[in-house]
């Protein structure tokens, strides 16, 4: 499993309407895309959750890279490009996945955490605890899943959940609003650690 994100960082005045728009209107393209085990359309707007901007914000978990690959290469991300400028894609190597209770409900809601790898604890222990709390946040009611993953050169860790309704009370991370979700091989995520 392989987690990937951009962000677009809207102007002011531009209007999270549009996006709104744009996602009801193209979101479906990537419901059958070959290797995408989800994607979750996100949309963050200043002042909403402690946002201090609106913002865009696709969030990845793709079954194969040949998926991401394809998707990044081949066409699909040109078109956010040519509307919105080349952002930077982030990328992390999946660490652990697990579906929550509501695994079937509709997502209405994401939590993003990223947190820097610490300092002087053993990278096993910290995998493990990654994946204790990837298990806890599924764990919690109304969650659709967790994930947890790790960026090796920036030595980062993120853990991202799906929830059913409002995002859950003392979220740590950013609060986004998903707009559509695409899972087209979500049963086909590996569930529990990754190694």
């Amino acid at each position: 499993m392989h987690a990937m994100q951009y962000a677009f960082t809207l102007p002011a005045g531009y209007g999270t309407g549009r996006v709104r728009e744009r996602v009801a209107r193209t979101g479906h393209l990537l419901d059958d895309w070959p290797g995408l085990g989800l994607k979750a359309y996100l949309l963050r707007e200043r002042g909403a959750h402690g946002s201090p901007v609106d913002q865009y914000a696709p969030f990845y978990l793709w079954d194969t890279v040949e998926g991401m690959n394809s998707f990044l290469w081949e066409g699909a991300f040109q078109r956010p490009t040519d509307d919105f400028g080349r952002p930077s894609v982030r990328q992390w190597t999946g660490l652990a996945y697990e579906e929550g209770d509501a695994a079937r409900s509709p997502a209405r809601w994401a939590v993003r955490r990223r947190r820097p790898v610490p300092e002087g604890v053993p990278l096993a222990e910290t995998a493990a605890r990654a994946v204790r709390e990837t298990g806890r946040l599924a764990g919690e009611a109304g969650t659709l899943l967790a994930a947890a993953a790790v960026d090796t050169a920036r030595w980062e860790l993120v853990h991202f959940s799906l929830h059913a309704h409002e995002a859950p009370v003392g979220a740590e991370g950013d609060v986004f609003e998903v707009l559509h979700l695409s899972a087209p091989g979500r049963d086909r995520l590996p569930r529990g650690r990754q190694w």
